[in-house]
C-alpha cells in the first residue's frame, strides 16, 4: 500500500524531496544525547555513566521526533508526502541498534570500549545519509568521528569517558553548522529560482 502512494514520482525526484529539507532535529538530539553523557562523566561514577552511554546514544531517534517539532521538520507529521528515503532512513536506525549485538560483548571484557564503539558505530548512519542528500561534506561527520575517537581512545586510556564524549559534541556542533549553512543556502536557491 505504501509503494502505491509513492509510486507516481521517480526514486530521484524522491530523493531530492527528501534532500531538500532541514536535518537539524536528528544531529541536535544527539548533541543532547552525548551533553548527557558528559556532564555524567563530571557528576556520577563511571558505573552510571556506562547506562548513561548505553541508553543517551539509543534514545536520540525519540528525541529527534520530539525536537522536530520546533524545529519545522515534524517527523511524526502524517500529512507530508510520502517518501521511500523516509524507509531507507529507518532501516539504517534498525542496522545502528543492532551493533549493540558487538557493544555489549566488547563491554563486558573492557568498560572503557563502550566509547569506543558505540562513539562510532552509531556514528556510521551518516555515511548513507550523506550519499542520499548527494553532499560529501556531511560524511566528514562520520569520518572525523571515527578517527577522532580511535586517536583519543589510545592517547588518553585514563579520560576517555572525559575526551571521547566531548570530542564527539564538538563534532556534532560542527555537523548542525554545516546541515545548517546548507539548509540556508538550499532555501536561497529555491527562493532565487521561484523569482526568475
Amino acid at each position: 500500500m505504501y509503494l502505491t502512494k509513492v509510486m507516481n514520482k521517480t526514486l530521484e525526484e524522491q530523493r531530492t524531496e527528501f534532500a531538500n529539507r532541514k536535518f537539524l532535529a536528528t544531529p541536535l538530539s544527539g548533541l543532547i544525547a552525548w551533553l548527557l553523557v558528559v556532564i555524567s562523566d563530571f557528576f556520577l561514577s563511571n558505573k552510571i555513566t556506562a547506562w548513561v552511554l548505553f541508553i543517551a546514544p539509543g534514545s536520540i531517534v525519540y528525541l529527534a521526533l520530539f525536537i522536530s517539532k520546533y524545529t519545522g521538520e515534524n517527523f511524526l507529521d502524517k500529512t507530508k508526502p510520502k517518501n521511500l528515503f523516509n524507509y531507507l532512513v529507518l532501516y539504517a536506525l534498525v542496522k545502528a541498534a543492532l551493533i549493540y549485538a558487538i557493544v555489549i560483548p566488547f563491554f563486558i571484557i573492557d568498560n572503557t570500549s563502550l566509547l569506543l564503539s558505540v562513539g562510532i558505530l552509531t556514528g556510521f548512519l551518516w555515511v548513507p545519509f550523506s550519499w542520499i542528500i548527494k553532499d560529501s561534506v556531511v560524511i566528514f561527520h562520520a569520518v572525523l568521528r571515527t578517527v577522532s575517537i580511535v586517536i583519543l581512545w589510545f592517547v588518553f586510556p585514563d579520560r576517555r569517558f572525559v575526551v571521547i564524549p566531548i570530542c564527539i559534541v564538538f563534532i556534532y556542533i560542527i555537523a548542525i553548522f554545516i546541515l545548517n549553512k546548507r539548509t540556508k543556502k538550499a532555501y536561497y536557491e529555491i527562493r532565487n529560482s521561484h523569482r526568475k
